[in-house]
């Protein structure tokens, strides 16, 4: 008798869990695997294109996930029930990177990070519209005052404005579509799956385009590069793990920390010293994350007190 053909099933995520404390904890610590992956990535552009950066980005990405593509794999996990979604976040997260790292080559680490830090404000709209998520008044003010902050950063209309700052801004603006289509997915597709999507749509994409700029590079260069791909798959990984606690408007004004790890690291690096702008404008991006965080467990303290709507202010 023919033995019949093994079928691999949809791997499925976990349950999504309403833990946002664990949620922001997951986040802080992906800021600082993704600060040094930016570090890196500044450092290489000096001497690769943007594309070719990316493109060995994504391979190293994609390479570490291969065992997981084989259908071999006891793990396979590329059965999907979300396609469309999961190559529009690959799409999305590779326009993340590749504008950003162009950005890295015209500005300063830390003034480039600022810039890319519009990507709650673009959550937070984008959650109401694509998640049904509730976002009150006062979360709206503290997400204001974040922007504020950044905007003390760039200080637009002076002459420390650079006109490459659009590309970080751009680069934030898919950031937040890949968070939204994570949240769109999370409970529904595992973790592992997500991942190995967006590293094959990245490497298929940018496997077109490099051709067209490639630079022989150095042995050192491809060390970097690869060490820009680990730093990057651990730090996408963790927060595909932190949106499964809460929501993204709540989450995402987190990522402001890594403002931090890209400063101390752009000071040691490339020798570059924060000067009072971006110092003020890091108080009010701290702020408005803890006034965030706070307003979260008001609001959570009040759901388990009346069992009822949250208040429209929460």
């Amino acid at each position: 008798m023919p033995v019949p053909e093994k079928k691999h099933e949809v791997r499925r995520a976990p349950a999504r869990v309403d833990h946002p404390f664990k949620g922001i904890a997951l986040v802080l610590l992906s800021t600082v695997f993704l600060g040094c992956s930016d570090t890196t990535a500044k450092y290489l552009s000096s001497s690769l294109p943007s594309i070719e950066i990316t493109w060995i980005r994504f391979v190293t990405f994609a390479l570490m996930f291969t065992p997981v593509m084989l259908p071999v794999s006891p793990i396979y996990a590329m059965r999907t029930e979300r396609l469309g979604l999961q190559l529009m976040r690959g799409a999305a997260l590779l326009g993340s990177s590749l504008f950003f790292i162009t950005g890295l080559s015209f500005l300063p680490i830390a003034e480039a990070s600022a810039t890319g830090f519009v990507s709650p404000l673009f959550v937070t709209a984008l959650s109401i519209v694509f998640l049904s998520e509730k976002v009150g008044m006062r979360r709206w003010i503290a997400t204001a005052i974040g922007l504020t902050g950044v905007m003390i950063i760039l200080r637009p209309g002076s002459s420390a404005f650079h006109a490459a700052a659009f590309f970080p801004i751009i680069s934030a603006f898919c950031w937040a579509a890949a968070l939204i289509l994570t949240r769109m997915m999370s409970g529904r597709e595992a973790v592992v799956t997500t991942m190995a999507y967006s590293a094959l749509t990245g490497v298929v994409i940018l496997s077109l385009m490099v051709p067209f700029v490639w630079v022989t590079p150095s042995w050192s260069a491809i060390g970097f590069g690869i060490l820009i791909g680990v730093f990057s798959t651990v730090g996408q990984w963790i927060v595909v793990l932190a949106y499964r606690y809460g929501d993204a408007s709540v989450l995402a004004p987190f990522s402001y920390t890594q403002l931090l790890w890209v400063s101390i690291l752009g000071f040691f690096i490339f020798g570059e010293v924060p000067d009072v702008w971006t110092i003020t404008g890091a108080a009010f991006i701290v702020a408005s994350g803890l006034y965030i965080a706070h307003r979260e467990r008001v609001r959570r303290s009040q759901l388990l007190a009346t069992a009822g709507e949250p208040s429209p202010n929460a």
